[in-house]
């Protein structure tokens, strides 16, 4: 290598500092509601509540996620990106959810139908203020 060329490394530092500065987003962008009890999965576990997660970080799967009932049980990150009435999302927080129910058929009904998924009211709670009624999420399996 002659002495007028940068080095790989020098080459690549700027982009790896503006990676790891800003992240690069590899999560799907949808939309939330929370729904409350009675929790019953009946779509993925015939009303066996023993299959929810000891967290209450759980939800229902729309149409767009179901896969015909092969989301059951699946983890996503969860993270709310905005919402109608601005402050409404925690800023930074990022949460871990298993898919427990199918949100068109659940027993409890969501606070808006056609979300991407709709969050339990503890999940809701800790990504956004929870008297909103629906917010826009970055999610990843």
């Amino acid at each position: 290598m002659s002495k007028h060329q940068p080095s790989v490394v020098f080459q690549w530092l700027p982009l790896f500092l503006l990676t790891s500065l800003f992240g690069l987003s590899s999560g799907d962008v949808g939309t939330a509601s929370r729904y409350g009890p009675p929790y019953l999965p009946t779509a993925c576990y015939g009303n066996n509540q023993a299959q929810f997660p000891s967290s209450n970080l759980f939800g229902a799967a729309s149409e767009g996620i179901w896969d015909n009932g092969a989301a059951c049980g699946r983890q996503y990150l969860v993270r709310c990106i905005s919402a109608a009435v601005p402050g409404t999302c925690v800023p930074g927080q990022t949460i871990q959810i298993q898919i427990v129910d199918h949100a068109e058929t659940s027993v409890s009904r969501p606070s808006r139908n056609g979300d991407t998924i709709v969050l339990s009211t503890t999940a809701f709670g800790t990504i956004a203020n929870p008297s909103a009624t629906f917010i826009n999420i970055e999610y990843q399996q």
